[in-house]
């Protein structure tokens, strides 16, 4: 899993105006993201707005990246959700041999206790021919995945090889870090803490504003991956306020406006989810520009 150490983006699905999914926007995606040093790239997660696709949409989604992409950067599919079964079946049925991963966020709206936890991702990893990333993302699911079961699962199912930790919580984090299998990653899912995970000993993160400035943000990580402390810093500070506008009114809708901006996609999102107010869209932009 060397491959995945770094800086992965999770990939926007961009639509057109009339809401269909812009396949040639998505390939400028693509290939804005290799052209600026991404180490990998993540199909089908939160960001790509992946509740609100049909399967066909899906399917269209995976075979646009898988062709543009070209075996050119790793890539790591998300397959996840609160129905143990139906993710099972998904990964028994979906040909995965593009990918070189899959990323399964922990069952969101049941809110499973720990065992519940550790049952469905422990008949997941005897499911899948792939490694698996964890996703612990307990602002979306309503449950944290505590540091006990992570190591648990890490130790008794040899294909969890890492996590996507995003609870916010740089404790957690660390404590994660510390007592880890050596080869387990510790990945950050949270843009603004992922220089101090990767300083404490994490693997690089998953990002959603490395998608919009690709090769600031990624050149940050592997400066952090260096210790090079002061430099990565630099430019932590340089781009942390863009992390907060982006999110400020939901993802993936704030970093759509940022790709509007670098004319490589309408900010179109589908709802639930609105576009960013016009006073956002400004600050995006004034950020942008001075950056």
């Amino acid at each position: 899993m060397q491959s995945l150490i770094g800086t992965g983006v999770a990939l926007v699905t961009p639509f057109k105006k009339d809401l269909t999914v812009d396949v040639e926007a998505l390939k400028r995606i693509v290939n804005f993201q290799i052209d600026n040093q991404i180490e990998y790239l993540v199909v089908l997660g939160t960001t790509a707005e992946n509740v609100t696709l049909s399967s066909d949409e899906k399917e269209l989604v995976i075979q646009t990246v898988i062709e543009a992409n070209a075996n050119r950067l790793p890539l790591v599919l998300g397959v996840g959700g609160n129905n143990t079964s139906q993710v099972i079946h998904e990964l028994q049925n979906r040909d995965l041999s593009a990918f070189a991963a899959i990323l399964s966020v922990s069952p969101y709206y049941n809110k499973p206790t720990q065992e519940g936890i550790y049952q469905h991702f422990k008949a997941i990893s005897e499911a899948s021919q792939k490694p698996i990333i964890l996703y612990n993302v307990p602002a979306r699911t309503g449950s944290n995945i505590l540091p006990s079961t992570v190591l648990r699962l890490a130790n008794d199912c040899k294909n969890i090889v890492a996590i996507k930790e995003a609870a916010g919580d740089i404790v957690q984090a660390m404590q994660l870090i510390q007592n880890k299998p050596k080869d387990f990653l510790v990945i950050s899912g949270d843009d603004m803490i992922a220089l101090p995970m990767v300083l404490a000993g994490g693997s690089g993160v998953i990002s959603v504003i490395g998608e919009g400035i690709p090769k600031l943000f990624s050149e940050m990580i592997r400066l952090g991956l260096q210790y090079k402390v002061k430099e990565a810093y630099a430019i932590h500070y340089r781009v942390a306020n863009g992390i907060d506008l982006i999110f400020e009114q939901g993802n993936p809708a704030g970093i759509k406006e940022i790709f509007k901006h670098l004319g490589i996609s309408e900010n179109t999102v589908r709802l639930p989810l609105v576009n960013v107010d016009d006073n956002l869209a400004k600050r995006i932009i004034n950020f942008m520009e001075k950056l």
